[in-house]
């Protein structure tokens, strides 16, 4: 069985912060979500024009980062 590639999508603020994600677990701002995947997952972003990126990740990766609760991801 293959894995299943998602894109996670990001959306950022003027100032540079996160205004919009995707897949964020409940309790997580979108700078929280996008600070966990960057810390994890870094080399799975791309950059875009106009203040946007994508993470390219597994389902089962994504499922995962989810599943260490939000105290364990905060960084």
């Amino acid at each position: 069985m293959e894995s299943q590639n998602i894109m996670i999508h990001v959306r950022f603020s003027p100032d540079g912060t996160v205004s919009e994600i995707g897949e964020r677990p409940v309790g997580f701002t979108p700078q929280d979500w996008f600070n966990v995947l960057s810390d994890k997952a870094a080399s799975a972003y791309q950059t875009f024009a106009g203040g946007r990126g994508v993470f390219r990740l597994t389902r089962e990766a994504v499922d995962a980062f989810k599943a260490g609760g939000p105290a364990e991801m905060r960084i």
